[in-house]
């Protein structure tokens, strides 16, 4: 029968220590995905929701919700920006962005027209021209596109033709480059079976989808696991070995 000798304190300590952080982490892990699960669907009902007074969401819109608004004013036609290159369905192309100038308002909303299919800025089929009146347009107010690393800094500010394009649309970049201030969110669109633009919006949560972090949450359990074995392994009684001597007398 296989026996356990009693441990130093100090691995005790640091078994149950790791052994804790682990799962800790990993109940992070599932929080995270069950969070953002929780986002994916509050945008998918979103596109059905009742509309809301745009000036009470327009600064301090909701964290955890997708505002369905309508807006009127007028695009700056002639100031459009192309994020180069998202992946729509493993479709390389650009998704066009325009800025809408709301009726008395000093601040600008940045409007997402939706995705032209192409390979990059090199192949995007000519751009529809924006109607230059006042219009109104209804869609979600929801956060921008996610930043990254732009090696080389500002790449709209070295850009002098229109439209501009960039591998990430900084908001702050945006208002530097038009002299007046954004709202906080974009407004996404209604989809719109009479345009050019493919309009399936979505959380760009492809980077760390729910299932990566339950993933990584199992990596964690299993480390926690891990740790406990790795403690009663080392600590296992050990059946002593016989002497040649001893061996030698049995054989006699």
């Amino acid at each position: 029968m296989i026996g356990f000798r009693r441990p130093p304190w100090w691995a005790l300590l640091l078994t149950a220590a790791g052994a804790l952080l682990f799962i800790r982490l990993g109940v992070w892990q599932l929080h995270r995905a069950d969070f953002k699960e929780a986002l994916l669907r509050r945008y998918a009902a979103s596109a059905s929701a009742p509309q809301q007074d745009f000036a009470r969401v327009a600064e301090t819109p909701p964290a955890d919700g997708f505002p369905r608004v309508q807006v009127s004013g007028r695009y700056l036609a002639d100031r459009l920006y192309l994020l180069d290159n998202p992946q729509h369905d493993e479709r390389g192309g650009v998704e066009v962005f325009a800025p809408f100038a709301l009726r008395d308002q000093a601040k600008l909303l940045l409007v997402d027209m939706g995705f032209l299919p192409g390979n990059g800025t090199a192949q995007v089929p000519q751009l529809p021209p924006l109607p230059t009146g006042e219009i109104s347009l209804q869609g979600l107010y929801v956060p921008p596109p996610p930043l990254g690393f732009e090696m080389g800094g500002d790449a709209l500010a070295r850009q002098t033709r229109w439209p501009k394009s960039s591998i990430f649309l900084d908001p702050l970049a945006v208002a530097r480059d038009l002299g007046r201030p954004l709202y906080p969110r974009v407004l996404a669109l209604d989809t719109d079976p009479a345009s050019i633009y493919v309009r399936v919006h979505t959380l760009d949560f492809s980077s760390m989808p729910p299932a990566r972090h339950r993933a990584y949450a199992f990596q964690w359990f299993s480390f926690a696991i891990a740790a406990v074995v790795i403690l009663l392994v080392l600590n296992r009684k050990r059946k002593p070995r016989k002497s040649h001597s001893q061996n030698d007398d049995e054989v006699r």
